[in-house]
């Protein structure tokens, strides 16, 4: 059973430390692309928040995924 498990952990290290150098480090060249910038990342928040958010009755904005959910009363 540890055989197992050891094995399991070492192939874990090993996938993490591959992904790293290849993507990360651009093993095989390459430059990151642009929309992983700061300035791209403020500009979308900024689309985001000013997208118009249209709904009936109370909503309640989830911040994870932005999406509007309509706010029910416990009485029905």
């Amino acid at each position: 059973m540890s055989k197992w498990i050891i094995a399991s952990l070492a192939a874990t290290i090993f996938g993490f430390t591959m992904d790293h150098i290849v993507s990360d480090r651009k093993l095989f060249g390459g430059t990151t692309p642009k929309t992983l910038s700061k300035e791209w990342q403020d500009e979308t928040e900024r689309m985001k928040n000013a997208w118009p958010r249209v709904a009936g009755s109370p909503v309640v904005l989830n911040p994870l995924t932005r999406q509007n959910f309509i706010v029910k009363s416990r009485d029905s």
